[in-house]
């Protein structure tokens, strides 16, 4: 499926991402969840976030972080309030500081907890985006503070694609411990 470009699609390939995020978690087992994700070896994975999440957790809440990112953005646009979708001092070439900042913020964040922030900002995302027609959501336009996207964009980047990140992001720390043999029993 390609990225969503309706309502339907929308809602179907968040909850079709997120069940496939959630099956993999469930699926992971006790080394995969504590030893720490190191991508050091792959020469392919430069960007920051390879370096940044050091374990599932790390993942979750980075998810969450851009999930309230979304809420608080559109929720204070609807009310008169005029705030970009990057919150300042930030902006879209600063957006991987403000993604430190997220990590350092959860450093102390449990695993468990971050399970159930990321289960209620996505029901809080799903709902919100129900709220909406399909018009609202996938024509460009239509709310100025928007810009020269479409609002439903935002809502694909911060579930469905975000989603697929993370899948990606979990599969490849299981290849990377199998490939290492940092698994316990294989050389």
């Amino acid at each position: 499926m390609g990225r969503p470009t309706t309502k339907t699609d929308l809602v179907n390939a968040s909850a079709a991402n997120y069940d496939k995020l959630n099956t993999l978690i469930s699926g992971l087992t006790e080394q995969e969840l504590v030893t720490p994700f190191d991508f050091s070896g792959d020469a392919k994975k430069k960007e920051a976030h390879w370096k940044r999440d050091k374990n599932l957790k790390d993942v979750l809440v980075h998810l969450y972080e851009w999930h309230q990112l979304l809420l608080d953005w559109v929720q204070a646009n609807l009310s008169g309030e005029d705030r970009p979708f990057i919150p300042k001092p930030y902006n879209w070439k600063t957006y991987g500081d403000m993604n430190m900042e997220f990590w350092k913020k959860h450093q102390n964040t449990s695993l468990d907890d971050a399970k159930k922030m990321l289960q209620k900002s996505h029901s809080e995302v799903m709902k919100l985006a129900e709220t909406f027609s399909n018009e609202e959501l996938f024509s460009k336009g239509v709310y100025p503070w928007v810009g020269g996207s479409a609002l439903g964009s935002y809502f694909v980047s911060v579930t469905a694609s975000h989603y697929d990140w993370a899948i990606k992001k979990l599969k490849a720390h299981r290849k990377s411990l199998t490939d290492s043999g940092r698994y316990a029993g294989t050389s």
